[in-house]
């Protein structure tokens, strides 16, 4: 990289933080910081979802996901799709009986306040744990980027460096604009990075003689265009079963329990506009996810009759080098500046949608009494709060396997309690706050149990000297499955422990 790439990438940095900080004079209330004063286009709100849900690690890692296999991960996106749909008509009506600001607020609407605070601080900490995974793909693009410039700085030092500047300039514009700056900040950054994307593409297209019937014949000859895979394994990660049975609990719960996509949802005019944001974004996310697929086969096309210099030890750093290595001056930079859009965006959204939680489901309940003034710093605090946490958390996670993956192990662990409750509560009328409760904390720990079981029960049989590890399942479960298994957990156990402690339901029941 050259001097015009790190211009472009100052310029897209400089230019978005200012373009976010346009938006600070209208921040006058909760209504305005939180949710956008519920004045924004469907269009705008649909944009801004699949930018929520799209971050450096799915721009890195997805692509990744191709070279190394196939397209088999499309399947679990077609669950998507599906989980939009019942959101639309299962949960959405409940979030526009009132005026909510938060998922959780629904929950004691229906349950009761200690059911509330048990499912926003189990968001809290997983969506913070998650994030920090995200953040961290930053330091894997800046750092390869970078890397001239930082010199001899050690790998630390590099990442602490990355996710720094990334965290710092997305706090700012956040912290000033809330909810108004994060969309349209979203709108801006999704067609940077999808820009970003076919740049990319036509790159390899120009790089590998014979442009795309080579590709396309080497890629197809190997298997890499293959999308279905119907083999009844429930121990393979990516097949037609897990991926439209998994995908569909898996964005029923992102994407109806999950404060981070719920908030954009409540920020539209209308339950109609936020019905059609949620399912025109699937449509939106389905084509992106197919790109960045496409990218991988042809980045494995290209390395087979041109392979890096240096063995590339994760496939997560496949298309980072290619960038480095062999994008033309400015291309490279803008890629660069397209990867770190991917990143502000997803990092703006969870710190606003952490701090609405924050503030809304802890503070205001005890301090109902504070000014509007009084609430609205409030929340520009708990943002530089979080904006701290999260760089912190990312500096964490800075070991693992493939970051798309990890972040979306340790969203599902959480996502399968979640959905669970919200379903007990919008579908069923006995079920009331204390057996909800028990069914909750059951389903988070057998997804807990699920995903890292076998490194616990190791643990304390190294602690104690007991036969733990024969405790363990004998096979991993993928993480498609994760919330499908937490939420009829905790729907089954929950139910069933209603009724053996039942009591009046409190607050409401459901339709």
């Amino acid at each position: 990289m050259n001097l015009l790439d790190f211009a472009l990438i100052a310029v897209y940095l400089l230019g978005i933080t200012l373009f976010g900080l346009r938006f600070r004079r209208r921040q006058r209330s909760l209504r305005d910081y939180f949710l956008a004063d519920r004045d924004v286009p469907w269009w705008a709100i649909a944009l801004s979802i699949v930018a929520a849900e799209t971050s450096t690690l799915t721009i890195i890692s997805v692509p990744g996901l191709a070279y190394a296999s196939n397209f088999t991960f499309l399947q679990l996106v077609m669950g998507y799709l599906v989980g939009r749909v019942i959101i639309s008509y299962v949960l959405l009506p409940h979030y526009f009986r009132g005026e909510l600001y938060t998922a959780y607020q629904l929950i004691e609407r229906r349950f009761g306040s200690r059911l509330r605070s048990m499912t926003a601080a189990l968001f809290l900490v997983t969506r913070a744990a998650a994030e920090g995974v995200r953040v961290f793909a930053v330091a894997i693009v800046v750092g390869i980027a970078l890397g001239p410039l930082l010199g001899s700085k050690g790998e630390l030092q590099r990442d602490v460096i990355a996710i720094g500047i990334v965290t710092l300039l997305t706090l700012l514009y956040t912290f000033e604009g809330g909810m108004t700056a994060v969309i349209w900040t979203d709108v801006v950054q999704m067609f940077i990075y999808v820009g970003g994307t076919l740049a990319g593409l036509f790159t390899i297209l120009h790089l590998v003689p014979g442009g795309w019937s080579a590709i396309h014949a080497s890629a197809e000859s190997a298997g890499k265009f293959r999308v279905f895979d119907f083999t009844p394994d429930f121990y393979r990660t990516y097949t037609f079963w897990s991926g439209v049975i998994g995908g569909t609990f898996l964005t029923t719960a992102s994407h109806g329990t999950d404060q981070l996509i719920v908030q954009r949802l409540l920020a539209a005019r209308n339950e109609a506009q936020s019905r059609l944001a949620l399912l025109s974004s699937g449509i939106a996310v389905f084509f992106q996810f197919w790109l960045f697929l496409l990218l991988g086969a042809m980045l494995w096309a290209f390395y087979r009759i041109s392979p890096p210099a240096l063995p590339v030890d994760k496939t997560d750093r496949i298309f980072p080098t290619f960038i480095v290595e062999h994008m033309p001056h400015g291309i490279s930079g803008l890629l660069i500046a397209a990867i770190l859009a991917a990143a502000m965006s997803n990092l703006s959204a969870a710190l606003n949608s952490l701090s609405s939680t924050t503030v809304i489901d802890f503070y205001l309940r005890h301090r109902s009494d504070a000014s509007e003034r009084q609430r609205v710093l409030l929340s520009r605090v708990t943002t530089i709060l979080w904006g701290f946490v999260l760089f912190v958390l990312a500096i964490v996670s800075r070991r693992g396997g493939r970051v798309v993956e990890i972040g979306l192990s340790i969203a599902s662990v959480a996502y399968g309690a979640l959905l669970g409750v919200f379903l007990l509560g919008v579908l069923t009328r006995r079920a009331n706050q204390r057996g909800s409760m028990i069914g909750m904390a059951a389903g988070f720990c057998a997804n807990v149990y699920i995903w890292q079981g076998a490194a616990i029960l190791t643990w304390l049989e190294h602690a104690t000297g007991l036969p733990f590890a024969m405790l363990a399942l004998p096979h991993a479960i993928p993480f498609p499955w994760y919330v499908l298994i937490g939420s009829v957990v905790t729907f089954v156990i929950g139910y069933s422990s209603s009724l053996l402690f039942s009591s009046p339901v409190e607050h409401g029941t459901a339709d």
